[in-house]
């Protein structure tokens, strides 16, 4: 097997890091950026969900689900 030089070793890890960054764009970055189109979307899917058929009596004195995001006033 022969080693890559010059040009062809430059191409090979801009190939590398680019195929990295084409991979982790949609999983990792886009939802960084854009964080009010999925609290959008997350307050939409979470407002058809009828939490009481789901889980109709919290086991063990557990509470139901609340929003861990929800500002308690004190």
């Amino acid at each position: 097997m022969s080693q890559l030089k010059g040009w062809k070793y430059v191409a090979f890890l801009s190939a590398f890091v680019g195929s990295i960054g084409i991979a982790t764009y949609p999983i990792i970055i886009y939802p960084m950026t854009h964080v009010e189109d999925y609290k959008k979307s997350q307050e939409l899917n979470r407002a058809q969900l009828d939490q009481s058929r789901i889980r109709p009596e919290a086991p063990g004195n557990m509470n139901k689900w609340t929003d861990p995001f929800d500002r308690k006033n004190e």
